[in-house]
């Protein structure tokens, strides 16, 4: 069975992840609508919740690397694909916010 610390981890995989995710969304909604100081704002937090999410990974990472395996599950899948799926999605977003500026400017 899975300790607390590393089901806590994969936890903060999850929830910094799509929060992540749902920020960056947000910025392409708010961009969308020409709302381009939050959008920036949406980016921000993306990467902000994103950072936590990658700090979490690399503690994992260290202490497999230290011999302390941490064990697999569908919850720790889980908690990887949130992650990666937030970070690619926030980059798509900063892309998608730079194109709605590009198209506000030149109408």
């Amino acid at each position: 069975m899975m300790d607390e610390k590393n089901i806590q981890a994969i936890m903060n995989l999850i929830i910094y992840g799509g929060d992540g995710k749902s920020s960056a969304m947000e910025a392409i909604h708010a961009a969308k609508e020409g709302n381009f100081d939050l959008a920036d704002e949406k980016i921000q937090a993306a990467e902000k919740s994103l950072l936590e999410a990658h700090h979490t990974q690399t503690e994992m990472l260290t202490q497999e690397a230290n011999g302390d395996s941490v064990e697999m599950s569908l919850l720790m899948v889980h908690g990887q694909d949130h992650l990666m799926t937030g970070m690619m999605f926030k980059d798509l977003a900063k892309e998608l916010v730079d194109v709605y500026r590009v198209i506000k400017k030149e109408n």
